[in-house]
């Protein structure tokens, strides 16, 4: 299966976003790519981060999901539609609170249909004294691993921060992932640091496909995020990677063959111990 991780550099315009967005998965889907990735805020990078609570949709319905949907029916494809702010549903649970969105990550299936829903569950803060962020304060976090099936390929979600924790992957790896989809929006200091030797980690210890589609510019909040979107496979070789910042779409063709040899070769898998 051929692969794509689209990367951006989101506005505070989420017409603007979505058009990009559009063309740049219209791109991906012209290379032959069966699955498409996009980042996380995708849709909308406002001048604060409270300004998210105002675009955020109703589960279900809106111009973000629309479009989402829309353009995986349209191309054919399976569409990881980075992250979108959800509303919360106050009559679900108990801890809603007014002033604060989930992070939602929604697929998408070539027939445009809504194939899976995962909600970031670690929600980033940092501080190094010049800049400051705690997406707690407008984010509510999820609660659930999610899994989906994407013709026979079994991919896992997780986005950005969640990269951090790997407990969270070997959940996902009961059965094993053949492919782990990591939309991000990685500040430039972390991703400078952290990002591809954390990405080739999570390959290595899970023997899969790793997937990053990432925001990778200066956005007009000031913010500077790292790009460098890649895809990696189960030894942990970087198969593609946009070096550069600024949109554009990296393509990657995945084997189950691959993983199967790696699998066999070192068979450290089946060697975990629950403790």
């Amino acid at each position: 299966m051929k692969i794509a991780a689209v990367q951006m550099v989101s506005t505070p315009s989420v017409e603007t976003n979505l058009a990009a967005a559009r063309r740049l998965v219209g791109s991906a889907a012209a290379s032959g790519a069966a699955l498409v990735v996009l980042p996380e805020y995708f849709c909308f990078m406002g001048k604060s981060d409270r300004d998210k609570l105002q675009v955020a949709e109703p589960a279900g319905e809106g111009p973000i999901q629309r479009m989402l949907a829309d353009t995986a029916r349209e191309h054919g494809v399976w569409l990881i539609g980075g992250t979108l702010p959800i509303a919360i549903d106050a009559t679900a649970t108990s801890a809603a609170a007014p002033d604060r969105v989930m992070n939602a990550n929604l697929v998408f299936s070539p027939r445009g249909e809504l194939a899976a829903r995962y909600d970031k569950m670690h929600l980033f803060a940092y501080d190094n004294g010049r800049e400051r962020y705690d997406e707690a304060r407008t984010l509510q976090a999820g609660r659930t691993p999610v899994a989906f099936d994407a013709g026979g390929w079994r991919v896992g979600l997780s986005v950005c921060y969640d990269l951090r924790f790997p407990e969270l992957y070997r959940k996902l790896a009961r059965p094993p992932c053949d492919l782990l989809s990591v939309p991000s929006a990685f500040t430039y200091p972390t991703g400078s640091a952290h990002w591809e030797v954390l990405l080739r980690a999570r390959a290595i210890e899970n023997q899969c496909y790793v997937v990053a589609a990432a925001q990778g510019g200066t956005h007009e909040n000031g913010r500077r995020t790292f790009g460098h979107s890649l895809v990696v496979d189960p030894w942990g070789e970087v198969l593609a990677c946009r070096r550069d910042d600024g949109e554009g779409v990296v393509v990657a063709e995945l084997h189950r063959e691959r993983i199967a040899d790696v699998r066999r070769q070192l068979p450290a898998l089946e060697h975990r111990l629950d403790f």
